[in-house]
């Protein structure tokens, strides 16, 4: 089977990561973690972008919700139950709007490991590697999952240090901060 031109592109760069000590099993390890790195880091561009571009919706769904959920807790506290029924049931499809927005940003970090996994198919397929003190043997997809992992604690930790990230967060932040503070029935 042959390489999808868009892995034939990639692959003399992304195969050198692979490459650099010349030790099988240790070269196998670097090159996935930086394949990872490389991964997780495009998904987490992916997702400041689609922020971007749905800000305001973003915003004006959080808003409606806090805007709605104190509103419910007015009137639970004039005791107009009739008031507080309305008011809540407005201010959950808001949380469910803004809820459901952030989950898909969510699974827009994910989208380039499926990429990720088709390029390594071609290239470690027939490579397996035997369970320590079991018969056992896994493949290239049960190495790449704990490495991507690791890379993402790894990123999580660098990300902000980045320029364009950091002014994500300054974004995020003025956005947040933008908001009124949602009053619960605690603060009853």
């Amino acid at each position: 089977m042959d390489m999808h031109p868009l892995y034939a592109a990639f692959d003399p760069y992304l195969i050198w990561f692979y490459r650099i000590t010349g030790y099988a099993f240790v070269d196998f390890l670097i090159g996935t973690f930086i394949l990872a790195l490389i991964t997780l880091m495009i998904g987490e561009f992916t997702i400041s972008l689609a922020y971007l571009a749905n800000r305001k919706d973003i915003a004006k769904h959080i808003g409606d919700a806090v805007r709605y959920q104190n509103i419910s807790v007015d009137a639970i506290e004039a005791g107009n139950k009739k008031a507080y029924s309305a008011a809540n049931k407005v201010a959950n499809e808001a949380f469910g709007k803004s809820f459901f927005q952030q989950i898909a940003l969510s699974a827009g970090f994910l989208w380039p490991v499926p990429f990720a996994l088709g390029w390594m198919h071609f290239r470690f397929a027939d490579v397996d590697f035997r369970v320590i003190f079991t018969n056992w043997t896994v493949g290239y997809a049960f190495v790449f999952f704990p490495l991507c992992v690791l890379a993402y604690l790894a990123i999580k930790r660098i990300k902000y240090r980045l320029p364009y990230f950091r002014g994500i967060k300054a974004r995020l932040d003025a956005d947040a901060s933008r908001h009124k503070h949602m009053r619960s029935f605690a603060d009853l």
